[in-house]
């Protein structure tokens, strides 16, 4: 049993607006790259049953080199479930030759209606040991900031 990381923000819009942009190409590929990174798709087929692959390229590896090249990490993710307007279950396998990161995360993204928009959870579970949880933190704030940044008038 590995790791489980969890963050959450409270996001100004509601759930469909944000379920939409958890689910669709477009919109994935201008918020989830956390800061310093860019992503592309080399597949995508949103749908439970459905899978991914997603490959992050740092802006500047220098300082932190990829899992699966020198300035980049590649992952495999299988779409496991969705519930429409609520939430999405991935099964995510990253590409690398060290044994640190290997094994599938569960990540969760979770959202629930309150009065001032959507409450947006992401709870990763089983966590490669090669993921630093601080790291890890950092990706996923990052990524939800974005997430806002696009979303929020």
């Amino acid at each position: 049993m590995g790791r489980t990381d969890r963050a959450s923000l409270l996001i100004h819009v509601d759930p469909p607006t944000v379920f939409a942009a958890l689910t669709t190409e477009e919109a994935l590929l201008r918020w989830l790259a956390p800061a310093g990174m860019r992503s592309r798709f080399e597949r995508f087929d949103m749908r439970e049953g459905g899978s991914y692959r997603l490959v992050l390229t740092y802006d500047d590896s220098s300082g932190s080199p990829g899992k699966s090249s020198a300035d980049s990490d590649t992952s495999d993710v299988r779409i496991a479930r969705i519930v429409d307007g609520e939430r999405i279950v991935q099964e995510v396998d990253f590409e690398s030759d060290d044994p640190a990161f290997h094994g599938t995360m569960r990540m969760e993204w979770n959202l629930r209606a309150v009065e001032e928009g959507t409450e947006v959870e992401v709870v990763a579970r089983d966590v490669p040991a090669g993921i630093g949880a601080r790291d890890h933190a950092e990706g996923i704030t990052s990524s939800l900031v974005n997430l806002a940044a696009l979303l929020e008038p």
